[in-house]
């Protein structure tokens, strides 16, 4: 075995450039999963410890007991908290200091009329605590607000809007407030909770502009004496707090808080970055199979001479495995090194474009770097084990042979297996999406169509190659023909080689088809369900944003020019025991600005003890017109509510419809997301738009669009999205390129002697440089063929299986201009993979070339 480990290295050290490209791979994937996971890391424990150091001073929090979640909902509605309990829990043996903590939303309006945030994290708003114990924010320049319409916002909020002490701007509440900045704050040391932003009111301000009714909070902060403990502390108050208010631990509501930001944010931002590190690593083990692939094909007679003179077939496959160990340990302990430095510098980077990293040093978990490690060599070893097996089977007579014929795209064995894969993955896949909509056996029917395109990637690719290399015979004559017969050569070779890009290709383009049918569909939801002129609404997704301010409505429906205004406001209550969201809102007008389909019953009336449902909800709950639903509100109430209409659309009007003054007992702090308009006849477009824009500039400004723009807008982050997918897919296509190009230069190394034969019989360099090239780009060719067509394939089966999934029809759509572009960037990177295997090809010495074994 020592002398199998020495041979390994000496070789190693003797042919280091062959490996060049599968240590890239291995480090590129190392470092990225590395890096994902030491930022997670850092992530979490940076905001564990700006939480716990923000309410540091807070020991208890009194609280409702039960809090109301929706589905989708990631924090749920809580009953508020009479303020007079403050009196209560001042008297409770070991209470230092108490204070009424009032939170809702509360927008501002920038320097440039624009809001501030809104996109995705919240913008709060709630009474400024004059106990700095309690208070999780800090004053870092100016003075606490004393009389009302006096605010202090927090720093990140301020320079964002560039806002400075002293300014004068707009709080929507939802209802515009004029407020004064009369102070900036910090929140555990930071410039603000994340990208949260906060305005702190008087308390009165407070009560007045974010609850329902004065006299309520979100919470109460307690403070306790010394030589009294948190969990003692909880134990005094229970005992004195009415039912359905509950008192836990500060370091419980911090932990809530962390555990908050990593279930919304993190979990998913770290997922999402974990997914695109599989997807590198599964690119780079392509990759690195190839590379061992055809490094063991090349020393087949060093390998038989070796089995010649007494090496055992162990001894062989252990001398590949102990190189592919190796530079598996090498790649990874760079790739490790890598990761950190990439978290690092994303600490640093994240700040400067805008997105608060918190403070703090790097957090290194052992799990953060063993993972990586074991992934790194795993992967590594993993993709060599089948070419060194093979490197073991070597009989000591192929010492003889001059070269071994490669038939390994003509297994029968292989097109059968193959071709059953594929008819299995078809099976699941139409299973998932026609008989039984559901996600599961539709994603298994995706797995294993990728599983039968590896399978049958060597006995497809003679043909494919074959049509796809047709043209150069006519275009580039005898260059063009000899690139073709080259991919043509090795079969398996150009399929596994092809297979790494194909990958990419099919993950960028069923992304790519998947949001076409994102945006396709809310273009149909937006045209089948709103039947308006004209939308008004707080451009915002997430948690962010204040809403509109419910007189809006009103306001623009006494416009001459306006024939219908309707509001949608949004609660939240348990129907039959289960959280569900309503839409609040007039229901005669919403039938005449929304396309509800056929509806059974009378929408106009519902009165303050009706409910309006979807079909598909009540056949859920078992519900029908006429029928009970028992809702529970956020404040503790339980009504029953008669059916009085059942519908068939909810994409915009949602599952539960009741009225204003159904709600009105009920109300939190009270906000619509939409106001939709319908002009009256006669009425042009741009007049009617013009005219609704000067009432809207009157509540906060919010922005008015048509339908057109509407349905655009509703779908911007899509184009988000899909820029930062394909950010994060070049790092595998970037991997794939490293493949090809490795593959091509271990092949001019094994084709030495025929490509100085060319050059002797009159092959010219350029000749000889395009001939490599165009052999890249068939490569290439077959593997964007073969990624696009599977990518639309898994598209398909994840739209109808979405569709079949969710309560809204998904509306498939193929985007042929994207997918062009990504076809034309895939056939490039075949063209840039092969630029320097082609040079290096064209400066071979012919006579030294000739001369080669």
């Amino acid at each position: 075995m020592n002398a199998s480990v020495r041979l390994s290295l000496s070789s190693l050290r003797a042919h280091r450039r062959r490996f060049a490209g599968t240590f890239l791979a291995v480090f590129l994937g190392v470092a990225f999963l590395a890096g994902t996971l030491v930022m997670g890391d850092t992530l979490r424990a940076s905001f564990g410890s700006m939480f716990g150091e923000a309410t540091s001073g807070t020991d208890a929090v009194v609280r409702g007991a039960d809090a109301i979640t929706t589905p989708g909902g990631a924090q749920g509605v809580r009953r508020p908290v009479d303020i007079s309990l403050v009196r209560t829990v001042e008297k409770v043996p070991g209470v230092v200091a108490a204070a009424p903590d009032i939170q809702g939303a509360g927008q501002l309006v920038g320097a440039d009329g624009k809001p501030v945030g809104g996109q995705g994290p919240p913008t709060l708003a709630g009474n400024w605590i004059t106990d700095p114990d309690l208070n999780p924010y800090r004053l870092s320049e100016g003075r606490a607000p004393v009389r009302s319409g006096e605010v202090v916002v927090n720093r990140g909020a301020a320079k964002k809007g560039h806002l400075k002490v002293g300014d004068t701007t707009t709080l929507r509440t939802p209802d515009p407030v004029k407020v004064t900045i009369v102070g900036l704050a910090t929140f555990g040391g930071q410039d603000g909770m994340a990208q949260v932003t906060f305005t702190g009111m008087t308390q009165a301000d407070a009560e007045k502009y974010l609850t329902a009714r004065p006299g309520e909070a979100s919470g109460i902060a307690v403070r306790a004496g010394p030589g009294v403990d948190q969990r003692e502390l909880v134990d005094r108050l229970t005992p004195v707090l009415p039912k359905g208010v509950e008192a836990i631990t500060g370091q419980e509501s911090a932990r809530e808080n962390t555990d908050m930001v990593s279930s919304q944010f993190l979990t998913i931002f770290t997922a999402f970055l974990l997914v695109f590190s599989g997807v590198a690593l599964l690119v780079a083990t392509f990759s690195i199979h190839n590379t061992f692939a055809i490094v063991v094909a090349q020393r087949t007679r060093e390998n038989a001479l070796l089995r010649a003179l007494g090496a055992s077939r162990r001894q062989v496959t252990a001398a590949t495995l102990v190189e592919a160990s190796a530079v598996a340990l090498t790649a990874t302990a760079a790739g490790l090194a890598g990761g950190i430095g990439i978290a690092a510098g994303l600490q640093a980077l994240f700040p400067a474009i805008g997105f608060p990293f918190p403070g703090g040093d790097l957090v290194i978990k052992a799990m953060s770097l063993v993972l990586p490690l074991v992934v790194g060599v795993v992967v590594c070893l993993g993709s060599a084990l089948m070419p060194a097996v093979r490197a073991g089977r070597t009989a000591p007579l192929a010492a003889l042979r001059e070269t071994a014929v490669d038939s390994s795209g003509a297994s029968r064995l292989r097109a059968v297996t193959g071709t059953a894969l594929a008819a299995l993955a078809v099976a699941l896949a139409l299973t998932g999406v026609l008989v039984s909509p559901s996600v599961w056996p539709a994603g298994l029917g995706a797995g294993l169509a990728l599983v039968a395109f590896v399978v049958l990637g060597p006995v497809a690719s003679s043909t494919a190659v074959r049509l796809l290399g047709s043209p150069l015979d006519r275009l580039r004559g005898v260059t063009g023909s000899l690139a073709r017969r080259n991919a043509l050569r090795s079969p398996r070779r150009t399929a596994a080689t092809a297979s790494a890009l194909m990958i990419g290709v099919a993950v960028v383009s069923l992304f790519t088809v998947f949001g076409a049918s994102l945006k396709a569909t809310m273009d149909q939801t937006v045209s089948r369900s709103f039947a308006g002129d004209v939308a008004i609404s707080t451009p915002s997704f997430g948690a962010g944003g204040s809403g509109l301010s419910p007189r809006l409505a009103p306001a623009v429906q006494r416009l001459p020019e306006v024939a219908t205004a309707v509001g949608l406001g949004r609660g939240v209550a348990e129907v039959d025991g289960k959280g569900r969201a309503l839409t609040v809102t007039d229901p005669a007008a919403l039938a005449r600005t929304f396309d509800l389909g056929t509806v059974q019953g009378d929408l106009r009336d519902l009165g303050p003890d009706g409910i309006a449902v979807t079909r598909k909800e009540a056949d859920r709950q078992g519900l029908r017109t006429g029928g009970t639903a028992r809702l529970t509100f956020t404040d503790g109430r339980t009504r029953n509510f008669t059916v009085r209409a059942v519908y068939g659309q909810s994409e915009l009007a949602g599952d539960y419809v009741i009225t204003r003054a159904a709600w009105a007992p009920h109300r939190t702090q009270d906000s619509d997301t939409l106001v939709a308009v319908s002009f009256k006849d006669g009425v042009s477009t741009a007049a009617g738009k013009a005219a609704v824009e000067k009432v809207a500039a009157r509540y906060g400004n919010p922005e008015v669009q048509t339908r057109d723009e509407y349905a655009q807008s509703s779908a911007a982050g899509i184009d988000m999205m899909l820029t930062l997918v394909y950010a994060l897919l070049a790092l595998a296509v970037f991997i794939a390129l490293l493949g090809i190009a490795n593959t091509l230069t271990l092949a001019v190394h094994e084709r030495t002697r025929e490509l100085g034969l060319l050059r002797a019989v009159g092959q010219t360099r350029s000749q000889l440089r395009a001939m490599v090239r165009w052999e890249s780009v068939l490569v290439a060719a077959f593997g964007t063929a073969g990624g696009l067509g599977l990518g639309a394939f898994l598209g398909w089966v994840l739209v109808k299986a979405s569709d079949g999934a969710a309560d809204s029809a998904f509306a498939f759509a193929i985007p042929p201009g994207r997918l062009a572009v990504v076809a034309l960037v895939g056939l490039a990177a075949g063209a840039l993979a092969g630029l320097r295997p082609a040079r290096r090809a064209a400066r071979l010495d012919v006579l030294r070339a000739i001369a080669t074994e």
